[in-house]
């Protein structure tokens, strides 16, 4: 399985922007659909983007369309999600999932579907 490290969460300023990473190691990353999903303290995990295997093809959460961008560099075994116009709401772990997947352009919006996952990491928006 691929593994997955994230990176670039903190504490913001409702307004601000931030830059989540992933760095996927130890497979063939664009043999992979990759998600984002979050959970808030006490909360359930939600969906919040997701990205084919060939970035041609994007899905997002309706709380965070258009505010957010998913995109992804298969020579940099990356995938990224672009927060900007952060609200307190969207306070939460983040974490980026791997699903093996054969169809170039198919997004996976089911957190169930994913195999492997990262350790997440926080994003703390203050009002």
């Amino acid at each position: 399985q691929v593994q997955l490290i994230e990176s670039g969460g903190g504490l913001v300023q409702a307004g601000g922007s931030l830059r989540l990473s992933c760095a996927a190691s130890g497979r063939t990353f664009s043999n992979y659909a990759m998600g984002w999903f979050r959970q808030a303290p006490g909360k359930e995990r939600e969906f919040v983007a997701a990205i084919s295997r060939s970035g041609g093809r994007t899905l997002y959460a309706e709380s965070v369309k258009g505010r957010f961008t998913i995109s992804r560099d298969n020579a940099k075994n990356t995938v990224y999600l672009q927060m900007n116009s952060l609200k307190p709401e969207d306070t939460a772990v983040y974490s980026c999932a791997a699903d093996f997947i054969t169809g170039l352009h198919s997004i996976v919006r089911d957190a169930r579907e994913y195999i492997s996952w990262g350790q997440g990491t926080q994003v703390t928006v203050s009002s």
